[in-house]
């Protein structure tokens, strides 16, 4: 296998107070050092955001801070990162805003794609992805925290059950979402991220008062792991290529770390050549076993072309390939009394 000596931890789609988060930029780096993650990029709206703040970016003690953006009002959300300058979405179709975000270097991911809104207070509205003929985006959040708490909530008895439970109940991704992933990945190479979409903002019905969902919950809630063959350096700018060149390859996992830390997961390919792939990596097919590694015991799903082929139970797990495919892995561990709950979640390897 590939040397994949370091693996770092991050939380992406935060809101700061440059639109309608609660936190300033130290205060959410402050939540991630107390959490121990090693990076957050934060995503504020365009349409409320002046501008795209590159000059808070910077380490915060033992954290990496990144500003990207989510471009769009009511419908195309667009997760967009490395960007230069500022790109505003009022007046652009969602292809436009692809191709301008492009044109500076940038790259992104459509968000929330098909979520479906809280029914309670917020009368389900959903900021859904219309246009699926769009092209040249990298890739997708199939896992965002805030869609999959909020859409349960249906009464304010509902609201105060998943709050207690918001980490056991959660569920995994909208299958409609994994769905469109499957199907994409199937004709080229589309990467799986996800996010918090953290606010810490607080909350107000009648003489009620609270904070529901806290930067120092959230920011721990739906993380991407990313692999590297070096330790991230102290210097900013190779720091910020290297984090911004594993997402953009695939070099991730998604998973929920306020359920069970995930630090420690590995799925590598290894041909009878002798050469290997790690989680988003594509080459010709070539017969060879698919290795998988998790840090607690859990049920381990392996999928080729969105279709499960095998299934085991415990840590580690192998499988020999003799066909060509797009293969990713899915885990889930057992809570009592909740049963099995959604996990960790790869992204492809792509023998094709």
């Amino acid at each position: 296998m590939k040397s994949i000596n370091f693996e770092y931890t991050g939380n992406l789609h935060i809101h700061s107070c440059y639109s309608d988060g609660a936190g300033t930029v130290p205060e959410i780096a402050s939540a991630a050092q107390r959490l121990g993650l090693d990076f957050v990029i934060i995503n504020d709206h365009d349409y409320m955001a002046h501008d795209l703040h590159l000059e808070d970016e910077g380490y915060y003690g033992g954290v990496l801070v990144l500003m990207g953006m989510e471009i769009g009002k009511r419908y195309h959300h667009y997760l967009a990162y490395d960007l230069k300058e500022m790109v505003k979405g009022h007046g652009s179709g969602p292809q436009e805003v692809i191709d301008r975000v492009n044109a500076q270097g940038g790259f992104g991911f459509l968000a929330h794609p098909f979520e479906k809104g809280m029914p309670f207070f917020e009368k389900s509205i959903a900021y859904t992805w219309n246009d699926l003929s769009v092209t040249g985006f990298t890739g997708i959040c199939i896992w965002n925290f805030s869609s999959r708490w909020k859409e349960r909530v249906k009464s304010a008895f509902h609201a105060m059950f998943f709050l207690l439970f918001k980490s056991r109940m959660l569920k995994g991704p909208n299958k409609k979402t994994m769905s469109f992933w499957d199907d994409l990945c199937r004709k080229k190479r589309v990467v799986a991220m996800g996010g918090s979409d953290a606010h810490g903002a607080g909350f107000r019905w009648g003489p009620l008062s609270l904070t529901p969902l806290t930067y120092d919950y959230t920011l721990n809630s739906i993380n991407v792991h990313i692999l590297s063959e070096a330790r991230l350096t102290k210097d900013f700018a190779e720091a910020k290529t290297e984090i911004y060149g594993a997402l953009k390859e695939g070099r991730i996992f998604i998973a929920h770390d306020n359920l069970l830390p995930a630090k420690g997961f590995r799925f590598y390919y290894v041909s009878d050549d002798g050469s290997s792939l790690i989680m988003g990596s594509e080459k010709p097919f070539k017969p060879g076993t698919l290795y998988i590694k998790t840090p607690l015991k859990g049920k381990i799903r392996l999928l080729k072309n969105g279709s499960v082929i095998k299934q085991w139970r415990g840590q580690k797990a192998s499988y020999r390939i003799g066909k060509k495919g797009v293969y990713r892995v899915e885990v889930y561990c057992y809570m009592f009394p909740f049963g099995w709950r959604a996990w960790i979640f790869s992204n492809p390897i792509y023998l094709r």
